[in-house]
């Protein structure tokens, strides 16, 4: 036993799901199309980045081999054999939203139906709505529709400032988003809030009410700023976390782990803004764990920045920086830790619409003492929590299985 190092791309799906074409996700690979965009120049971005995807880290960890496997995604060249454990797995959670992949990973599978709301104008009920203004003290509320966070507020933002009205609106998820201005509104006032929405909209079983401030004073300088903050409903029994935090050990949550899990068996939490300074202040977790403990961290961008938006390009840079920084990560594990690079969905930003996509994601393994080889593909997103509980030695869970044979023996059990 030694320390467990998690860090989620989040949406970097590998296509190949068997349940693909039951979410309307049939065909979708992130990876492969954005490998694909990139070897025809569809990528390139001036500035940014250019021709082929250049992520030789991932490359060594496993990364085409594990899509391979996933999906049959065609390899141009023959690529050396991988330096750890490596394969990939399927969801089987009822959603392909964060709360699902990620709980799933922690070892708690989603086996029952979100609450959603309709594709309609208004969409959110009248007496949610009214129930909100009445309880917050609200002029009214504005958007009240499905649509892109970045886009609502290009769209009512100005409106937003004059009136005083938070925007209300909501994707394919099991989510509601409320965008507020930081100051002219007040960040704690839009969380304030999101409280009030959070106790309104748990009959309805909806999953998240996400927080979105955001600031400047017209449509070209609007941006939505670092205070995100999600209200989550509680996992509904305990995951990998909670087992841990029982055992004494740390969980030391980066970015918005914390909230996915309603704060629950989290002991710190770091937050940053942006994949770099996530990575930082990974980094900085990494020096501060001790044996046993566990560092969780999600990075965002992928997801947020790059695969709601459509924007191969701006997907395909970010994987390149972040594969360029993985070193510093690599250089940290000692004796005895483990390390796990996965996805929580997918998020192709070459499909149709700009939701998630359900997807297969890769599992790469490293760490000091780990041999090489490949688990397969392994049929739930618990085996890689009950992988980690295995590794630092705790009591199983209900659900998945350990890749691992054993904390002593940690050959890939297949």
């Amino acid at each position: 036993m030694s320390r467990a190092f998690l860090f989620v791309l989040d949406s970097f799906g590998i296509g190949g799901a068997s349940d693909a074409k039951a979410f309307g996700d049939d065909g979708s690979n992130t990876f492969a199309h954005i490998v694909e965009a990139c070897a025809a120049g569809h990528a390139d971005k001036d500035g940014l980045r250019s021709g082929p995807l250049l992520v030789p880290n991932l490359r060594s960890l496993g990364l085409l081999h594990a899509a391979n496997l996933a999906s049959k995604m065609p390899l141009a060249p023959r690529v050396p054999e991988p330096i750890g454990l490596w394969g990939a797995a399927q969801e089987i959670s009822h959603g392909k939203d964060t709360p699902s992949g990620h709980w799933e990973i922690a070892g708690v599978p989603v086996t029952f139906d979100w609450g959603y709301f309709p594709q309609t104008i208004p969409t959110f009920p009248d007496s949610l709505i009214a129930d909100a203004q009445r309880r917050a003290k609200l002029p009214g509320v504005l958007g009240n529709k499905h649509a892109s966070g970045t886009d609502v507020i290009d769209e009512y933002g100005e409106e937003h400032i004059r009136s005083g009205k938070p925007i209300f609106y909501t994707s394919t998820d099991s989510v509601i988003q409320i965008a507020a201005h930081e100051t002219h509104f007040g960040l704690d006032r839009l969380y304030d809030l999101c409280a009030i929405v959070r106790e309104l909209v748990d009959p309805l079983n909806i999953g998240r009410v996400i927080a979105r401030p955001f600031i400047g004073e017209t449509r070209q300088t609007f941006t939505r700023t670092g205070n995100r903050r999600d209200y989550s409903v509680p996992p509904p029994e305990p995951t990998l976390l909670d087992r841990l935090k029982e055992a004494g050990r740390m969980v030391i949550a980066i970015g918005k782990i914390g909230d996915i899990y309603a704060h629950r068996g989290i002991s710190q939490v770091r937050k940053a803004n942006g994949n770099m300074a996530l990575f930082d202040e990974t980094l900085v977790a990494m020096d501060d764990a001790q044996d046993g403990d566990l560092v969780f961290t999600n990075f965002v961008d992928f997801d947020m920045l790059y695969g709601h938006r459509r924007d191969v390009p701006g997907y395909a840079a970010a994987l390149e920086i972040f594969d360029r920084r993985l070193p510093e990560a690599l250089a940290k594990l000692r004796p005895g830790d483990l390390l796990i690079l996965t996805a929580d969905h997918g998020c192709d930003p070459t499909y149709k619409g700009t939701d998630h996509t359900r997807e297969r994601v890769p599992v790469l393994c490293c760490g000091p003492d780990l041999p090489r080889g490949s688990f397969g593909i392994r049929p739930t997103f618990a085996d890689i929590g009950e992988t980690v509980a295995a590794h630092l030695g705790i009591a199983p869970g209900l659900h998945g299985k350990s890749f691992l044979k054993g904390t002593g023996d940690r050959s890939p059990d297949a």
